[in-house]
């Protein structure tokens, strides 16, 4: 039995199943909804990047008006933030400051207002210790980590003999490159919604990870994970930084605890920058060898990058070196500087990001070195396979990607000199750079049911962050099911739910496809099984292989006259509905196949030469990604990887005191993001590509893919545009003059 391929919605540009509920404001968020006898939580952060709480003084908030409690380290009730998953937290337990921005307290009012200016009154006396907050000042004590990169692989990797691929290199480039602090600003802030029912907790929260959240909060606080509940139902974004349940979601838990009603604690923007993540600066060198005619003999990619003196977060910006390119003799490394500031964490491409500015910088000054044209430097030293793993491609379409990317760009009309190129006084700039991003996928459950009415629900206990998650999974379920994709409901965001993974990591669409895809197709087949047994139905005793599932409706192949609904069947065996739960597991496809998504992308900038203003005017991306799921929301995830990419390039730097550790720029007042002005025309392209080794729907994941190789690409035109190379992000006019 199949589905009829031909009216297949996978892969059409269906407009958002969500989208009537967020443009009137009826999705609801982790702080929208409505609780009765609710209270408002409000934390207080410490002042300094290191030392001790001498003493605290409550008194004055404490006679606030609708104040209920005002928790510090003084009468917290224990718990211990170094238990779960993700990152270790600080949920009050002691009187030392790891950073400046921990929360160290919590005040909880019958008004957001009032407990606002609570929090203000309390008074709070430091023994201060100097901070260690310039990595570059740190550097003699980086260390190798005591962690792994994603995917369980060491720090450090050695393919070859990568001295002498150097010592014989008739063309070497060897440059240091660095990347800043950044942060993810998602538009909705960091928000949680505290209930406690008897000894069970329900939290809504702002998470990319419900599962991940509830083990989290519930080894925190001492308690069995079926205890808590999460739900979340919309995120307004989080790149990374919603990845890991932070400090501020156990303590709404504790404080709910201690007043006895429910709390609402939702951070300011600017209580965003320090306790829940960040992009960690990085300093890299990279070493390439080549022969005269562009083949790689070496490539060496090391990385130093923070982590706080707590917890360890690794920012793998060698990881992609690995593989990208065909090379003999391969070696990367990872340090990292310990910090008094908080925990870095994953955010949009961890590693690849921040990697593929400086590995696609240099591939463009190697270029230039060897006056071989950059897509053809690229094109010769094409990896066939997973050059340090020896593994095939799972799919690969990257050769493709150039060829289309470079013929709709039309880079064949490039003068390869730079400030060659103008546009009146403008210097016109062309850069080009590789992206690719690791296929990743988890374990995922989803359940399918097949309605009496006709309809059906599907429900995976997964995340739409922004996504649109909700429609992918809608139009899966729908051909999984034969069903009309308006009359499938998918549901997502509860603990209640099938497990799926966090949505990090671009794995998503791959994980939870994959269990809706089998659930749907179980529970199809489980009804057609009940026609085909009973003697009423018009399909009795025919063969499952000749019948199609379509629109609610089973019909045999040759003969379309001899159909049954969906409704008939079930209203004739009395059943309300039929249902199927699908595990989707992983198999031994990762050991057989390196399996990854690439792509080029092709950038334009205008530099006015009198204030070194930099202007992105025009962008060519081309993309394999495997299995498109909707061809409008994958175009919006590429753009948007793109923007994302841009601010990298170009703005995007947070910057903090050097003596007190505090973050300055801590609001996008003064933090740039791209803006409407700031965003050119983007034109993405999809190579098609059929991947059957990763999923059974050949998807790959696109959410981070489209923000690597961008920054590389910008700084390659800026230097084709002045003749200047930066090598420290982010572009600031100030370097061009």
């Amino acid at each position: 039995m199949n589905t009829g391929d031909k009216n297949t919605v996978v892969g059409k540009p269906l407009n958002r199943v969500d989208g009537h509920l967020k443009v009137t404001g009826e999705a609801r968020y982790a702080a929208e909804f409505p609780v009765a006898k609710m209270t408002y939580g409000v934390t207080i952060q410490s002042a300094i990047a290191k030392g001790k709480i001498a003493q605290i003084d409550t008194k004055a908030a404490e006679q606030v008006p609708g104040v209920l409690a005002v928790i510090t380290h003084l009468n917290a009730p224990k718990a211990d933030g170094e238990k779960g998953g993700g990152h270790k937290v600080q949920v009050l337990q002691n009187n030392i400051v790891l950073y400046s921005g921990q929360h160290i307290g919590v005040v909880v009012a019958d008004t957001f207002e009032r407990a606002m200016y609570a929090a203000s009154l309390v008074q709070i006396r430091y023994d201060e210790e100097k901070p260690a907050i310039n990595m570059r000042d740190n550097l003699a004590k980086a260390y190798f980590p005591k962690g792994k990169i994603p995917r369980e692989e060491s720090p450090d990797s050695s393919h070859g003999n990568v001295k002498q691929g150097l010592a014989n290199a008739a063309v070497r480039v060897e440059q240091t490159y660095t990347t800043p602090v950044e942060n993810h600003n998602p538009m909705e802030p960091h928000a949680t919604t505290a209930v406690w029912q008897g000894d069970q907790l329900l939290l809504y929260d702002a998470t990319q990870g419900i599962f991940s959240t509830q083990q989290k909060v519930a080894e925190v606080l001492g308690i069995k994970p079926e205890k808590v509940r999460i739900m979340s139902y919309f995120v307004g974004g989080g790149f990374g930084c919603k990845g890991s349940a932070w400090s501020h979601v156990p303590l709404a838990a504790i404080a709910a605890r201690q007043v006895n009603r429910p709390v609402k604690l939702v951070l300011g923007r600017i209580q965003m920058y320090g306790p829940v993540g960040f992009r960690p600066e990085t300093i890299q060198q990279v070493s390439l060898g080549a022969t005269r005619e562009g083949k790689l003999t070496a490539l060496r990619h090391t990385g130093t990058s923070q982590t706080s003196t707590f917890d360890e977060f690794i920012e793998p910006v060698g990881k992609s070196a690995r593989m990208i390119y065909a090379c003999p003799n391969i070696e990367t490394s990872h340090r990292l500087v310990q910090l008094d500031q908080g925990t870095p964490t994953y955010m949009r491409a961890p590693g690849e990001a921040s990697g593929s500015f400086a590995l696609e910088s240099a591939m463009d000054e190697l270029a230039y070195a060897l006056n071989i044209d950059p897509v053809e430097l690229r094109l010769r030293n094409h990896a066939d396979v997973d050059p340090t793993k020896g593994l095939p491609w799972s799919s690969k379409s990257l050769i493709q990607c150039y060829k289309t990317g470079a013929e709709k760009f039309g880079w064949q009309k490039r003068n390869p000199k730079p400030r060659s190129m103008r546009d009146g006084n403008y210097l016109i700039g062309w850069g080009m750079a590789t992206a690719t991003y690791p296929t990743n996928r988890s374990p995922a459950s989803a359940i399918a049911q097949i309605m009496a009415d006709g309809t059906a629900v599907v429900q995976s206990g997964s995340q739409d962050i922004g996504t649109g998650t909700y429609t992918v999974m809608t139009q899966v379920a729908a051909d999984a099911l034969g069903v009309q994709v308006e009359k499938v409901r998918f549901e997502l965001g509860d603990t209640k739910m099938p497990e799926t993974p966090i949505s990090g990591g671009s794995q998503t669409a791959a994980s939870v496809s994959s269990a809706v895809h089998l659930a749907g197709n179980q529970a199809r087949s489980k009804l057609l099984q009940l026609a085909l047994a009973d003697q009423k139905s018009p399909l009795y005793s025919s063969n499952a292989e000749d019948v199609i599932a379509q629109n609610g409706s089973f019909f045999l192949k040759n003969k379309s006259s001899v159909s049954e609904t969906y409704q008939a069947i079930l209203a004739r065996h009395g059943m309300k509905m039929i249902e199927a739960r699908a595990d989707a597991k992983l198999g031994d496809e990762q050991k057989k196949f390196s399996m990854h998504a690439f792509g080029s992308q092709f950038a334009e900038v205008r530099v006015n030469p009198d204030s070194g203003e930099v202007r992105v005017t025009r962008w060519v991306g081309s993309f394999g990604v495997g299995r498109i799921l909707n061809a409008k929301t994958a175009n919006s995830q590429l753009i948007g990887g793109i923007v994302y990419g841009i601010g990298m390039a170009l703005m995007e730097h947070t910057v903090i005191d050097p003596n007190l550790g505090r973050v300055v720029n801590h609001d996008l007042a003064e933090y740039h993001v791209p803006v409407n002005a700031d965003v050119p025309d983007i034109e993405v392209l999809f190579v098609d590509e059929h991947d059957p080794h990763i999923n059974p729907l050949g998807v790959k994941g696109i959410g981070e893919i489209g923000i690597t190789g961008t920054a590389a690409a910008i700084a390659n035109a800026v230097y084709h545009a002045t003749g200047k190379r930066v090598r420290d992000l982010p572009i600031t006019l100030d370097k061009l003059l």
